[in-house]
């Protein structure tokens, strides 16, 4: 027989973007858990573009809640991970590290969940001019694309879990 409440499932449908944190910081092994299922994340043909900017240093998060509009709460967070792609060498037009770097930015938001953490992804990519502000920040060099970043820790609000099928989005078939 098929549990349906499993901790996997429970920690899909707890996962809520939490803008609020405690300045606890985040233990070592927590982080590497993080950036090991970040690591886990498919990849396009194997091509692993993704590139981690691991943030703890306060002034640096400080900066980053400085320029990103909607990124105010990095200035509690003590954990932010930037997920980047290197784009060298892909062909024009081939956007396959779009799609890499979400899996490793939601593998880094489920394992925070799984582990007791809360989190909330921060857009970046096409962001115009959040992503010219945020670069210099980071150093990223001209062939790296910013996609999100998520910022962590130990969550000071709680939000419902997701429940339910919206029945109105959902098709069978064909639409």
């Amino acid at each position: 027989m098929i549990n349906l409440k499993n901790e996997v499932t429970q920690t899909i449908l707890g996962r809520r973007s939490i803008r609020k944190f405690a300045s606890d910081p985040v233990a070592p092994e927590t982080r590497d858990l993080l950036l090991e299922c970040a690591f886990a994340a498919p990849s396009a043909h194997n091509r692993r573009p993704c590139e981690f900017i691991v943030i703890e240093d306060r002034s640096v998060l400080d900066a980053l809640a400085e320029v990103h509009d909607s990124g105010k709460m990095l200035r509690q967070a003590p954990l932010a991970i930037a997920v980047c792609a290197e784009t060298a060498g892909y062909p024009e037009g081939d956007r396959a590290w779009v799609e890499d770097c979400a899996a490793a930015l939601e593998n880094i938001l489920l394992a925070a969940r799984s582990v007791g953490l809360e989190g909330v992804w921060l857009k970046v990519m096409d962001r115009h001019p959040r992503n010219e502000k945020i670069r210099p920040v980071l150093g990223v060099p001209g062939s790296v694309e910013i996609v999100g970043i998520a910022a962590l820790g130990t969550g000071l609000e709680e939000k419902d879990p997701h429940g339910g099928i919206q029945e109105e989005k959902l098709h069978f078939n064909r639409w």
